[in-house]
């Protein structure tokens, strides 16, 4: 063992492996929120990329096995750190809508005026909350405005309680461009 360890052939070759598997995740994460998000085309050319990446990786993990035991290190931090930076990659490509649902105990039109200044689409219901009637704000944006959209509600309300989640949107209505 301690060869294996003195070797650096041994060590490039868990490197390799390593990148391989950080690749093949990296895809394989993005290409599951594609999934999600019903890009088909994205998620077969993502899906093609990341199993022709996985065979070698596992092809080369698998050979002479026993002779080099870092390989299954590598692949092993491959296979978590690219769970990672694929999601660092999907959240910066935010591709998608999310729903934002605002409940503001006394500032509610106030906000909504806030967001459509900004350009963004808001509807307001009159709602019953713990303490008395409150405004539910509800805004479906795109993924990159969300960030927008927070920023906007903590400045026209501090106390406004603020949940979002991804969405699919099947039939038209007010996208900012």
């Amino acid at each position: 063992m301690l060869e294996v360890l003195l070797n650096p052939a041994a060590w490039l070759a868990a490197l390799v492996i390593f990148l391989l598997r950080v690749g093949d995740m990296a895809l394989d994460t993005v290409r599951v929120l594609f999934v999600v998000r019903g890009k088909k085309k994205l998620a077969w050319v993502l899906g093609f990329f990341q199993s022709l990446i996985f065979v070698i990786a596992i092809t080369s993990v698998l050979t002479d096995i026993l002779a080099n035991p870092l390989k299954i290190l590598g692949y092993a931090a491959g296979f978590a750190t690219g769970n990672v930076i694929g999601m660092f990659i999907e959240e910066r490509l935010a591709i998608g809508h999310v729903h934002i649902s605002i409940i503001s105990p006394s500032r509610g039109h106030a906000v909504a005026d806030a967001i459509r200044a900004s350009g963004f689409a808001v509807t307001v219901v009159p709602a019953q909350g713990k303490s008395g009637m409150v405004s539910l704000l509800l805004v479906n944006v795109l993924r990159k405005d969300v960030d927008k959209i927070e920023t906007i509600v903590l400045e026209s309300d501090p106390e406004a309680f603020v949940t979002a989640e991804d969405v699919r949107p099947i039939r038209r209505g007010f996208w900012r461009a």
